[in-house]
């Protein structure tokens, strides 16, 4: 399991000041998305998860000065979420340096034709954003007037050409049906957030997710990162 570092970006800054030294009382604190992606790539990590939220609030990238000046610092892929929905954004992110691309499912809730638009921008480039919890997914406007189930959601998106996800809002007691749904509809799943406790990482590691990510918990010095994570027994 990938181990993916995320840096939220407000301002042209990390919503969080990185301060890798901060337990020995070394290193130098910055909020500077590049320095710290910079760090990052430097201790391993495969990829980086940018989360524009000026941009997630207002439905078009903002934050593209910080994500080109990440791009220009490290070689390694960037996966942008926030504020890409639609094809225009999408361009406008890979535009401004994105490899990858995060498109929330509101998308396919709205218009399969706007997903599929979005597949044909993006290509095996673009994941979708989906929440766990069985609640969230009643707040969107389904054409059908039928709310469907994750798994019921995951093969429409499958269906549709989308390889990944992006899972938000999980618990420990939704991986196995998590590992369950992208067995069964050949997904690669990557969840974010979540993590409190360095033993969940072995959990989600032991459900044969792809990958983890995480931000605030490493940013802030609750994980100390490691850029795979093997399951012994």
């Amino acid at each position: 399991m990938r181990l993916v570092p995320s840096i939220d970006l407000t301002n042209g800054r990390s919503r969080l000041v990185y301060w890798p030294g901060a337990a020995s009382g070394t290193g130098v604190p910055t909020d500077r998305p590049e320095r710290i992606a910079i760090a990052l790539v430097a201790l391993g990590a495969p990829m980086l998860h940018l989360v524009d939220l000026d941009g997630a609030r207002q439905g078009v990238p903002v934050n593209t000065a910080a994500i080109a000046a990440v791009a220009r610092d490290v070689a390694v892929p960037l996966q942008v979420a926030g504020g890409v929905d639609g094809p225009r954004q999408i361009e406008l992110a890979f535009a401004a340096g994105a490899t990858r691309v995060v498109v929330p499912v509101w998308i396919a809730a709205e218009s399969l034709g706007a997903l599929r638009d979005c597949v044909r921008a993006a290509g095996d480039w673009l994941s979708v954003g989906v929440d766990a919890r069985d609640e969230q997914m009643r707040s969107y406007p389904w054409p059908s007037g039928v709310v469907p189930t994750l798994d019921e959601l995951a093969g429409t998106l499958a269906g549709e050409g989308v390889r990944r996800l992006v899972v938000s809002h999980w618990t420990e007691a939704d991986l196995p049906r998590l590992t369950a749904l992208a067995t069964r509809h050949d997904l690669a799943l990557q969840l974010a957030g979540g993590i409190t406790d360095p033993a969940q990482i072995d959990a989600v590691a032991a459900a044969g997710i792809d990958t983890l990510i995480l931000g605030e918990a490493l940013l802030s010095g609750t994980i100390q990162y490691q850029p795979k994570v093997r399951v012994h027994g």
